[in-house]
């Protein structure tokens, strides 16, 4: 058999744990700061470092993120919440164990859902739980001694673990890009996984096609992008078909991803399940969430991708790749929501941001909140292109500029600058007759039958006018002219 129909006789088992670092000013159960890139060591005290008789307080901030993720992927939110120690040995772990849950993780249930092919697809959620980070080995920056960094040890994460719904490297690029989208939604996270503040484990395995039961899984560690955990789990597949027709048993191994290779390595050998030695964290009460509390965090959050990608494609008749463009970031998404507000012309609406608007950000290298043209002038603008007060040509290239360098309307710099559009019929007959007359040669190949020398003419008439003149007017008088002849 060849290979790809060996591996077509193959079914890959996904699920995915990710790792959501929030975005709190404190860590989780003390009040060191959070920033990124501080010198090592300096975001710590006696409570992050674990001293004996220090006592640890929660975080009100992370029960909220919590709450909100949980809201966004229409889990169940758990009413009692208790805290656990996970207990284990690591050198830039200071306390011997992380606080997290175990019996009682906040959010159970719920999906995400992707798209795939232009085919959606349900992932189902098995639980979301608070836990903090530990801290950070480098093993880079001396020749002779791995270094640690406990700047991180106690930062605030989000764990959200996927049932193993995944079938390829595909779904788990959408579902990775889907959860960073939805964080950054929620502003409970940046997302940014190269600098470690989103963070995945792949727990890959394989199955001939129609068995039932799961194969020996692997888990897959430290991959810093998206892309990355595609190649992983794409590497892996091939990996585990070719060990397994070889008669060989996978070893449920951890495993780390090479980016230079594009291949995995073991890390460690794994036991079937992991002892942690899970028990009550004697130093926190648990956590009460109510009804009431649910619903006055429900009522603060912000319009999400799929609510938006369905209002604007079923309400607003916009194709799935305009809005796909429009939704990428909630910043252009929630500029666009703006604008809708002022202008029912949604497609024209859609088609500024992504054109006109997205291509001076992208030439400026900044960002929306940069932008200094409000909603509310853009729709000014696409309601004199609709009134055919000005073309889409003058729009764009003469008042758009200027709108951008004055932050003035568009209606007060076209009247100033005399840039309205000429619906007078005597002047626009001026230049009608002007454009016929320059061209004699090719008013007779127009009355042959070539009608599409009328855009030549129309390009003459908007020149003479300064493109003042009003297309549809004109062009209406042009055809009676010509035809005359």
């Amino acid at each position: 058999m060849k290979d790809t129909e060996i591996a077509s006789a193959y079914e890959p088992v996904i699920g995915l744990e990710v790792h959501i670092q929030l975005l709190t000013k404190s860590k989780a159960y003390s009040s060191d700061p959070t920033e990124y890139g501080a010198l090592p060591n300096t975001n710590v005290s006696a409570i992050s470092l674990g001293h004996p008789g220090t006592l640890p307080r929660a975080n009100k901030k992370v029960i909220e993120f919590a709450v909100k993720l949980g809201l966004a992927c229409k889990c169940e939110i758990t009413e009692f919440n208790g805290y656990a120690r996970k207990n284990y040995f690591y050198a830039d772990l200071p306390k011997g164990y992380q606080i997290t849950q175990d019996k009682t993780p906040i959010c159970t249930g719920g999906k995400i859902t992707i798209k795939v092919n232009d085919a959606e697809k349900d992932i189902h959620i098995t639980r979301i739980h608070m836990e903090e980070d530990a801290g950070k080995s480098l093993h880079d920056q001396d020749p002779y001694d791995t270094l640690i960094d406990l700047n991180r040890a106690g930062v605030p994460l989000l764990e959200i673990v996927s049932e193993p719904d995944i079938r390829s490297s595909d779904e788990a690029y959408a579902y990775l890009s889907e959860v960073r989208k939805l964080v950054r939604y929620l502003d409970i996270c940046d997302g940014n996984m190269e600098e470690g503040s989103l963070r995945c484990d792949a727990n890959v395995s394989v199955r001939k096609k129609g068995e039932k039961a799961f194969g020996r899984r692997v888990e897959v560690k430290n991959m810093n992008s998206i892309r990355n955990v595609q190649r992983a789990i794409e590497f892996e597949i091939k990996r585990q078909v070719e060990e397994i027709e070889a008669g060989n048993i996978i070893s449920q191994d951890t495993r780390s991803f090479d980016a230079e290779t594009g291949s995995t390595f073991v890390m460690r050998s794994k036991e079937m399940a992991n002892d942690y030695r899970y028990f009550p964290e004697p130093d926190l009460n648990p956590v009460i969430v109510t009804k009431e509390y649910i619903a006055a965090v429900k009522d603060v959050l912000p319009p999400l991708p799929a609510e938006l990608f369905k209002k604007y494609t079923a309400d607003y008749g916009l194709t799935p790749y305009d809005v796909g463009v429009i939704t990428e970031t909630k910043e252009i998404a929630l500029y666009f929501e703006a604008l809708t507000r002022h202008t029912k012309n949604y497609k024209s609406a859609a088609n500024w941001v992504m054109g006109a608007i997205k291509s001076y950000l992208n030439e400026k290298a900044i960002t929306i909140d940069r932008f200094t043209v409000a909603p509310i002038d853009v729709a000014g603008l696409i309601e004199l292109i609709d009134n055919g007060k000005v073309s889409n040509t003058l729009a764009s290239q003469k008042l758009f500029p200027e709108m951008i360098r004055t932050g003035r309307s568009a209606v007060s710099i076209a009247e100033e600058q005399n840039l309205l559009t000429e619906s007078d019929t005597s002047a626009l007959e001026g230049y009608i007759e002007q454009a016929i007359r320059k061209y004699p040669e090719k008013v007779a190949e127009y009355k042959g039958g070539k009608s599409g020398l009328l855009g030549l003419f129309m390009g003459e008439v908007m020149k003479l006018s300064k493109g003042k003149a009003d297309p549809k007017t004109a062009n209406e008088i042009l055809r009676k002219k010509l035809d005359a002849l």
